[in-house]
């Protein structure tokens, strides 16, 4: 017997949404049919977040307790009008990943089951040189929100003493990431140079608060600025992205008067449709300027800490330090001293 379903028209398009009653969100009873409206319904805040970028997929088609499928390749079998993009990965390994152009795209993609949307920081147009830096601060175990929400006014008066405008947004967890739209003229490692410079800039104000150690045994109670996010393959959730989260918590842009006092777990797949139409996407204005992100390689270049480890799955990159964990490195010097 044939599945039931339902066609929206999104656009120019029409979508099927197939068992539109089945539940994804069990604890709230949001179903799939709920969650592709969701998206139609902020669809030109997610537009401007994904607009052209390779974009991975995070499925869950039996519900956000199932474990989850990644997709980084779009199947063959997909509608002519929906487009893909090649990238490279560190592997040297490419793929035809999805390429957002229309909000019908992110309809389609949220009917296979997805519910978070993971884009690159590169545009089809130039899938070598990144025009977003991305900050992701992730707060440690048993840290309040109320830490993370201190790092992030902290970035905020380190980009604003250098001119740049970063744009906040809640991670749709317990984190906050800062975007910054960035002049296209750097490739993936000197753009990671730039994240790390940030980072580091951000954490000499306030070692207590917040570090860049990669190993999970050096962060202690602290915020950690993971600057590999910035490094290729490498991706954060987009702007109003769902995640799968039993109450439906939303990747939120806010201002940064909001993040004063915002609460995320108040910024669900139910209460952000009705944010967006009253105050639409308040971070319409981010692709109005590009700033250079020279400064940030200068003091990368100044400073003597060098560089710092990629994640596990990259080749050895040139200059990196060695990628074991401290302790390791201590046990083994012990052993052979």
């Amino acid at each position: 017997m044939a599945s039931p379903y339902i066609e929206l028209e999104v656009g120019q398009r029409t979508v099927k949404v197939t068992n539109p009653d089945k539940v994804y969100f069990p604890e709230i009873g949001v179903t799939k049919r709920e969650l592709v409206e969701y998206y139609v319904s902020v669809g030109e805040g997610a537009l401007r977040a994904m607009k052209d970028r390779p974009t991975n997929l995070k499925r869950h088609p039996d519900g956000i307790h199932t474990e989850a499928i990644y997709q980084k390749r779009m199947p063959p079998k997909h509608p002519d009008w929906l487009e893909t993009v090649t990238v490279r990965f560190p592997s040297g390994r490419t793929a035809d990943s999805l390429k957002v152009t229309e909000v019908a795209a992110i309809a389609y993609c949220a009917n296979l089951g997805t519910v978070d949307f993971h884009p690159w920081q590169v545009r089809a147009a130039d899938v070598e040189h990144p025009d977003e830096l991305r900050v992701d601060l992730d707060p440690q175990p048993g840290l309040s929100f109320d830490t993370v929400r201190e790092a992030a006014f902290l970035c905020r008066d380190v980009l604003g003493e250098l001119g740049i405008t970063g744009y906040p947004k809640t991670s749709g967890s317990r984190g906050v990431h800062v975007n910054i739209r960035i002049e296209p003229r750097w490739d993936f490692v000197q753009v990671r140079h730039a994240g790390i410079a940030l980072a580091r800039a951000i954490a000499d104000r306030a070692p207590d608060l917040v570090t860049t150690a990669w190993w999970k045994e050096e962060r202690g109670d602290r915020v950690f600025i993971d600057f590999n996010q910035n490094a290729r393959d490498r991706t954060v959730v987009a702007a109003y992205s769902v995640r799968a989260k039993p109450n439906g918590q939303v990747s939120t842009p806010v201002t940064w008067d909001e993040l004063a006092d915002v609460n995320p777990e108040d910024l669900t797949i139910r209460t952000v449709p009705a944010r967006f139409a009253e105050l639409g996407d308040v971070h319409a204005s981010i692709d109005e300027r590009a700033f250079s992100i020279e400064p940030l390689l200068e003091w990368y270049d100044k400073d003597e800490r060098g560089d710092m480890p990629y994640p596990p799955n990259y080749p050895k990159m040139p200059g990196e330090p060695m990628r074991v964990q401290p302790s390791r490195a201590r046990d083994s010097t012990s052993e052979n001293g």
